[in-house]
């Protein structure tokens, strides 16, 4: 008890209770019991240092009353508002008008189920500028001088030199040109171009695009990563099929198809009675893409692939119009 000396509790104890029961409020309430109960009171410091069976009874029991004297000091708090409002003619006990609980959006949620599945697959999540460079979103990517996708028609220029990006991909040339590879990445986010708005087109949507730059890598690893990420997102019993294609930044390039989550390959309408259902694009990272950002193309391989989160949304939930996720109908949101 020689340490505890210092400090009369029972006098503590005294202007303590006298400090919680004049609180006239809650917040004057959590005040007293912050000062005289809180982590850093006089008796949670004592309480620490107890070595003592007596002292640890004397302090023990001064906080049991201290507390009891809160909730009590609480519960007149509450019955004395409830006073107060019967006498403005108020009834407390009528329930009040609920208030509808938000939500994310559909887009943000399945944007974030993605970066789930990659983390879990030890894939960094890259978020990346929207205003790119010439060199980044075309150039570096192996997109030729007179490629449609360069015109003013196709793509918002700020500048000459500077746009707002077509694909996530020029994350994936920074990422090159800051990372010392291996490089495992993905890069969602909103890409922009000029398409007049419709039920399949809309001037600004959302991708997400991967990336691996490792020693070793082959097809197959591409054609394993993306078939555990169709699964994951659509269902356990998903298959994909890759189809030969061309794109400007992988050579050879692939586009891939998952059955149809709705008829299980049987053939529906969503599918157009395929049993397929045609998700983007991907491929092994071309040799003069790892020029560009000046990696050996002989000591490191890649692959790529992306695919719009609109689509996987539109797909997965049967909607029928792109433009259903930027009118903010609530009617339509308040479905997920």
């Amino acid at each position: 008890m020689d340490s505890l000396a210092a400090v009369d509790w029972t006098a503590y104890e005294t202007q303590a209770t006298a400090a919680i029961g004049a609180a006239l409020a809650d917040s004057e309430l959590e005040d007293a019991r912050v000062h005289w109960l809180g982590r850093k009171s006089e008796l949670a410091l004592a309480l620490r240092g107890v070595r003592d069976k007596e002292s640890g009874m004397l302090l023990n029991g001064i906080r049991g009353r201290l507390e009891e004297a809160v909730q009590h000091r609480e519960q007149e708090l509450r019955r004395l508002a409830y006073q107060h409002a019967a006498e403005r003619g108020v009834d407390v006990t009528i329930p009040g008008t609920p208030v509808k609980r938000g939500r994310l959006h559909l887009l943000t949620q399945i944007r974030r189920e993605i970066e789930d599945i990659f983390l879990g697959l030890g894939y960094e999540v890259w978020d990346g500028a929207e205003v790119s460079t010439v060199w980044e979103n075309f150039d570096a990517l192996n997109t030729d001088a007179g490629h449609p996708s360069r015109s003013t028609l196709d793509t918002f220029y700020l500048d000459d030199d500077t746009i707002l990006r077509t694909q996530t991909s020029p994350d994936q040339i920074r990422a090159m040109m800051t990372r010392k590879p291996p490089i495992y990445m993905v890069s969602p986010g909103r890409v922009y171009r000029r398409d007049t708005p419709d039920a399949t087109h809309s001037p600004t949507f959302q991708q997400v695009e991967c990336l691996a730059v490792d020693r070793g890598i082959t097809l197959a690893d591409l054609r394993g990563t993306v078939l555990q990420y169709f699964r994951l997102l659509f269902g356990p019993e998903r298959e994909v099929r890759m189809r030969t294609s061309y794109f400007p930044f992988t050579e050879p390039s692939v586009e891939f198809d998952v059955t149809c989550f709705l008829c299980d390959g049987a053939g529906c309408a969503v599918c157009k009675h395929s049993g397929w259902i045609e998700m983007g694009g991907a491929g092994w990272v071309d040799p003069d893409v790892f020029r560009n950002v000046d990696l050996d193309p002989e000591e490191w391989q890649g692959f790529a692939f992306g695919f719009g989160i609109e689509r996987i949304a539109m797909l997965r939930h049967g909607l029928p119009d792109l433009r259903a996720f930027w009118e903010n109908d609530i009617r339509v949101l308040e479905q997920f």
